[in-house]
């Protein structure tokens, strides 16, 4: 099964280039096209404004989660349902067994609809079913969830990879083909993984050495620092050239493995999730890039496709899921994939900053100030 077809796989990457160099946020358009679908909204009967959504995250460890996907997902509720309509939120804290203890109370206290970012897409199957079985629709959140879902809000993953990949083969430069590069993949437990190593594969593979390649399970920052610890070792520390990190909760630990083995440089380490921290890192010039996924689109929309399926207003939920995507349980799910951008020193300040995820006031504590000043970020 092909997680993207060719043909939107396409579109969104013509997206992407258009939108590189704009506010992430004017870029919604790229997500409808083509008239409207045909999902099936019959699953559930229609309700007015008195809903409740169940949100279920998968960890503490993703600063975005607290800080933006679940306010604006309850605001964006809030704003369909004349405030009416309300969140019941719960994070799984990293634990397979706790999300799906959080998942089946939402099915048994009957909530109208469950959003989830699933900590196991596999695991969380028979607990979609389950919901499924009590006429509860479920919409999967950032990570492509297993079982009968109902739709899928998230970013085109593979290219988060891609990006991360060209992002280190723009670094590098004609250094390339001799640099060695060590490769901090994610959980395996987590579909988006595959995608990202994927993507980043498809721009490194026969064009860099990559001499280590570790998973790290839970996306453990521990973890991650014990594999940087091993890859150091096994290379050398002044010997690797780049490290593809594939987020910003691993970036942090591959840096601070490299300043403990006494790197006379930092090289070039990836991440994603635009983390504040990871933010200031590169701002410090410890971390190259991480790429930034529209918060506020995606948790918009992902609340908009909730109060939809419920209401059941099938044209404005069918305009929200243009793209279809497969998992290895389902085929043709229908889905909305948000647009991903590549943050570096350079355009810090029209994205993150234009889009209000940060203040430069957040960014340029006493302790970055001067990196800032620097880099011209004031």
């Amino acid at each position: 099964m092909n997680p993207l077809s060719p043909h939107t796989s396409a579109l969104r990457r013509i997206c992407i280039a258009l939108a590189a160099s704009v506010s992430a946020l004017s870029i919604t358009a790229c997500g409808v096209v083509d008239g409207i679908g045909d999902s099936d909204s019959s699953a559930t009967p229609e309700k007015g404004d008195d809903i409740t959504v169940g949100l279920l995250l998968p960890d503490k460890d993703t600063a975005r989660y607290a800080k933006f996907d679940e306010p604006l997902i309850k605001k964006e509720v809030a704003t369909l349902t004349n405030n009416k309509g309300k969140v019941v939120y719960a994070n799984a804290e990293a634990s397979v067994a706790e999300q799906s203890r959080q998942f089946q109370k939402m099915i048994a206290d009957k909530v109208d609809v469950i959003l989830v970012d699933a900590l196991d897409a596999k695991a969380i199957a028979a607990d979609v079913q389950k919901a499924k079985d009590a006429n509860i629709p479920v919409i999967a959140y950032d990570r492509l969830a297993q079982g009968p879902i109902d739709a899928y809000v998230s970013h085109d993953n593979e290219l988060v990879g891609e990006v991360q990949g060209r992002a280190i083969m723009g670094e590098l430069g004609s250094r390339a083909e001799s640099s060695k590069v060590v490769m901090m993949n994610g959980d395996p437990g987590d579909p988006n993984t595959a995608l990202f190593k994927k993507g980043a594969l498809d721009e490194l593979e026969g064009k860099v050495d990559i001499v280590e390649q570790y998973d790290t399970d839970k996306w453990s920052p521990v973890v991650a620092e014990a594999n940087m610890g091993k890859a150091i070792e096994a290379v050398g520390v002044d010997d690797i050239a780049a490290v593809y990190a594939a987020s910003d909760g691993l970036a942090g630990p591959v840096i601070t493995a490299l300043k403990a083995a006494g790197a006379s440089r930092i090289p070039p380490v990836t991440g994603q999730d635009a983390n504040l921290d990871a933010v200031q890192r590169i701002v410090a010039g410890d971390q190259y890039m991480t790429v930034y996924k529209p918060f506020a689109e995606e948790a918009t929309q992902a609340a908009r496709m909730a109060v939809f399926k419920v209401q059941g207003r099938s044209i404005e939920f069918d305009a929200l899921t243009q793209d279809k995507v497969d998992s290895p349980t389902q085929d043709d799910i229908p889905a909305q994939l948000v647009p991903v951008i590549a943050v570096t020193q350079d355009n810090i300040e029209e994205t993150l900053i234009q889009d209000d995820v940060y203040t430069v006031k957040e960014i340029c504590t006493a302790e970055y100030a001067a990196d800032c000043a620097a880099i011209g970020l004031k």
